[in-house]
């Protein structure tokens, strides 16, 4: 292909300019530069509600404007898609008006805060489809190189039938009962806690991997600390600060079990309280001819076991994913430099401006993205009745 600036233009607007906005921003920026791609973005307009904060953004992330108003992105003719990196309690508002507008969305997971939320955006997102406008949810970690190798393997029948999966993702950032609220321990906002916020990324990248979906659950919820101090700036937490406590009201740990399509069973963890564990997104799986195993603390390995070799010198392998032939390889460091927490977000931008170009349906999905989404309700429903075993309906489990 000739020089980005002579391709087709993709202007983008995104909502929100923090944590994931500056990851977003990030992407954006870097993909042109690495990958040669049909179509060249342009960080056309961020938005977010603080006027001299989102300005400051913009001129720190690389963005041509700022605005206040993130209906603006709508009403913009160089803006052709809408990129959302917001708290979940927008994600239905911001991503169905820009859909019926005619943009292109990206809305960073879990897809919603419920699941009528998110069938309501699946809804628009099909609707859209019919008139050429495509939708994705963010589950960034699927575009990790080891991951994507791990699916290849499953896909090619490395491990065979998936008898077992294990899945963790373990933080402590608010193991200290003296860090304060904020919107991620509100469920009005973040809709839950640790079972939404990083349960949802282990849930997807179980399904994933495995090419399989979970048709039944049952788990226990539990918050440890229910009370936190206000954080100093009222801007944290919506105009909430000062002195004294308020309600942690999101589970502070998930734990659940589930029955995969295929008939294998599956163990889910995810927790903020795992002191020593800053970002451990673990995945097992074992199968009827081998086992895979990837721990994103050590990004850049895949661990697996073939169960038809001698057992005299059996042993997992030691896969240093950054060869040119691995996903995405060839397009950064030389083999053995490796890739970190940023580049997935990059690889994201490809494939999505890719499958733009081509007119196809970007994955995940926002079917996709409410899939998950079931499959977090059924957990609190389970963990609201005892932990009871929970059925997914088929549209949970289809696909």
């Amino acid at each position: 292909m000739g020089p980005q600036e002579e391709r087709p233009e993709l202007g983008v607007g995104m909502v929100g300019y923090a944590f994931m906005g500056a990851a977003h921003s990030q992407a954006w920026r870097t993909a042109p530069r690495f990958f040669d791609l049909p179509l060249a973005p342009r960080m056309r307009v961020v938005a977010g509600r603080d006027a001299a904060a989102v300005e400051a953004a913009a001129s720190r992330l690389g963005w041509d404007a700022a605005t206040t108003r993130w209906r603006d992105l709508l009403e913009r003719d160089d803006v052709g898609l809408v990129d959302v990196c917001t708290p979940g309690d927008t994600h239905a508002e911001i991503a169905i008006a820009a859909l019926d507008a005619g943009k292109h969305v990206l809305c960073e997971k879990p897809l919603a805060n419920s699941v009528t939320e998110a069938e309501a955006m699946v809804a628009a997102a099909d609707s859209a489809a019919e008139r050429g406008v495509l939708a994705m949810v963010g589950f960034t970690y699927r575009r990790v190189p080891a991951v994507q190798l791990a699916r290849r393997l499953v896909e090619a029948g490395r491990v065979g039938q998936v008898r077992h999966v294990r899945a963790q993702y373990l933080q402590d950032w608010i193991a200290d009962p003296q860090v304060p609220l904020s919107w991620r321990l509100d469920k009005a906002k973040a809709g839950s806690g640790a079972l939404g916020d990083i349960g949802a990324h282990v849930v997807d990248l179980a399904q994933f991997v495995t090419g399989e979906r979970l048709v039944g659950v049952n788990g226990m919820l539990e918050t440890f600390v229910r009370e936190r101090p206000y954080p100093a700036s009222s801007s944290a937490l919506g105009g909430a600060a000062g002195e004294g406590t308020g309600p942690v009201t999101v589970d502070d740990a998930a734990v659940f079990l589930g029955r995969l399509s295929g008939g294998g069973l599956a163990s889910f963890e995810a927790t903020r309280f795992a002191w020593g564990r800053k970002n451990a997104i673990r995945l097992e799986v074992n199968g009827s001819a081998g086992s895979l195993a990837f721990d994103f603390e050590d990004m850049n390995l895949l661990h697996y076991f073939d169960a038809s070799e001698d057992p005299a010198t059996a042993g997992f392998r030691r896969i240093v994913v950054t060869e040119p032939g691995h996903p995405y390889g060839g397009h950064w460091w030389p083999a053995g430099h490796g890739l970190g927490y940023e580049h997935a977000f990059t690889h994201q931008v490809v494939d999505l401006v890719g499958d733009l170009a081509a007119g196809r349906q970007p994955e995940p999905s926002f079917a996709d993205g409410l899939a998950v989404q079931r499959v977090l309700d059924a957990v609190e429903r389970s963990a609201a009745d005892q932990g009871c075993w929970v059925d997914l309906p088929a549209a949970a489990t289809a696909g």
